[in-house]
């Protein structure tokens, strides 16, 4: 294993980390808020590491990769452990456990919580609670990659490591280019979001807050309310279509920049997405018609709530724990499947279940003609048996890890609804779950062995599981792979 060079490339992202906690500082100047000295404080602490580990380049640049999910795992680690400092210490968040389960939650863009007082949060730490959604969607790694040279021989490992889905590609040679093309997308549909927002008569800041966590499919908001605190039928409708544009796969935008319209239109992947949203819209209006007593406003919050949640967005327009059961089993269901693989939402991802559900096919076919030779086709493309086998692995670990950590906070004895939907919706990246942990509760009384469940799930959840399962294994510091 390069040391050096993984002392090196953590040093320049805790550099990166330290310069964008003066965005919160600047907003604290603004709003003439005190707490933003607490920003310039961990900013300074992450300079000198920076300066320790971070400016000089050593000889042996290379990395495998495993060094690539090694500064994945510790990246998003680090990151999270100096993010929490500011609400610790400006006393916001006074207890570092709950504050680094808030800032774990945000880089993971899950967005549970555990304030009981959102509203009284100062502007400033608001800010940072919902920029770590925008950074933390596309990828903390793909973010530093885009800004400096780290990586840049062997930046492919690293994108690898972070990337949502099977499989990570590149749009062009460069991976470094590639990341940069990305966050340029991602950046253009964020900005043009804000400016829907203001039409909407939304102020400034609420409007570019909302944007964050609506790209990096989050869900922050800056009110207990969440979304609902506008109760503009407008504002749900640029949200929910946002909310569903930022969970499909971003190679396709590539693609219609290019004017590629036949390659987004033969995508499988995306025609699944959006008949999964549609069908969920379908049926969970006419499930909750009676409550709403128009079919109109039964589609508003249908439509806003099955996009909040396949996206793993977790914004809220109403209580859908009042719902019939079979809403919230709809709603339970999408949030396992995800948003589309190389989007900025969670879950399982529509291209895995696809794989899964076509991988099942091929063996009953199998069974029933045992001569048959069986090929799996994702997008006319031939999925070859490495990625099947990743699948089916990255399966199995989901749910073996979904149901040790539900063992492990049974220990609160909690009722089984709301044990099971908060490890599920931290796994899965979502944010609210049913029950105690419904859209309009928090995480605030679970215990600190639980709270340590799920930042952990919420970091393998965003991480897809291999990274920290590899990085704790026992012949992971003897293999060049």
């Amino acid at each position: 294993m390069n040391t050096k060079m993984l002392r090196y490339t953590l040093g320049k992202m805790m550099g990166v980390e330290a310069y964008l906690l003066f965005l919160p500082a600047f907003i604290a100047v603004i709003y003439r808020e005190e707490e933003g000295i607490t920003f310039f404080l961990v900013s300074l602490l992450l300079i000198f590491i920076y300066f320790l580990f971070g400016r000089k380049k050593p000889a042996n640049t290379t990395i495998y990769g495993k060094e690539g999910l090694f500064i994945a795992g510790m990246s998003w680690i680090l990151w999270a452990l100096f993010g929490a400092l500011p609400f610790t210490l400006s006393g916001s968040i006074p207890n570092y456990l709950d504050a680094l389960f808030e800032t774990i939650s945000g880089f993971t863009t899950t967005g549970s919580t555990i304030l009981t007082d959102i509203d009284g949060l100062p502007r400033c730490m608001a800010f940072w609670r919902s920029l770590t959604h925008w950074i933390g969607g596309m990828g903390v790694l793909v973010f530093v990659m885009m800004v400096t040279s780290v990586g840049e021989k062997n930046s492919m490992h690293l994108m690898r490591a972070e990337m949502p889905g099977p499989e990570a590609s590149k749009l062009v040679p460069k991976a470094k280019s590639t990341a940069r093309i990305l966050y340029l997308m991602y950046l253009a549909l964020t900005a043009v979001e804000v400016v829907f927002l203001l039409f909407g008569k939304m102020n400034l800041f609420d409007a570019v807050l909302h944007a964050f966590s609506t790209a990096g499919t989050g869900g922050f908001s800056n009110h207990n309310a969440s979304v609902a605190y506008y109760d503009s039928a407008y504002i749900d409708g640029v949200i929910t279509v946002f909310m569903i544009l930022f969970g499909i796969n971003f190679n396709l935008y590539y693609f219609l920049l290019l004017t590629n319209v036949k390659e987004v239109l033969k995508n499988e992947e995306l025609r699944v997405y959006l008949g999964v949203i549609a069908a969920s819209v379908f049926v969970i209006t006419f499930n909750i018609v009676d409550m709403y007593g128009s079919l109109l406003k039964a589609f508003r919050f249908a439509s806003f709530q099955v996009a909040s949640v396949i996206t793993t967005t977790g914004f809220c327009t109403a209580n859908y724990e009042l719902w019939p059961e079979l809403s919230k089993c709809i709603l339970l269901i999408i949030m396992v499947i995800g948003a589309c693989a190389g989007s900025t939402g969670g879950g399982m991802k529509i291209s895995r279940v696809l794989i899964l559900f076509k991988g099942i096919k091929r063996e009953i076919v199998r069974m029933l003609h045992p001569q048959s030779v069986g090929v799996v086709r994702v997008n006319g493309k031939k999925v070859s048996k490495d990625t099947m086998e990743s699948v089916y692995i990255y399966f199995i670990c989901y749910v073996g890890i979904l149901m040790m950590s539900v063992l492990l906070v049974s220990l609160d004895n909690k009722d089984f609804a709301t044990t099971f939907s908060a490890v599920l919706t931290t796994l899965s990246n979502v944010g609210p779950g049913i029950s105690q942990v419904g859209p309009v509760e928090n995480f605030a009384f679970f215990s600190p062995f639980s709270k340590i469940v799920f930042c952990m799930d919420m970091l393998i959840g965003r991480l897809e599981i291999f990274p920290y399962l590899l990085l704790f294994s026992t012949s992971f510091s003897r293999r060049k792979f």
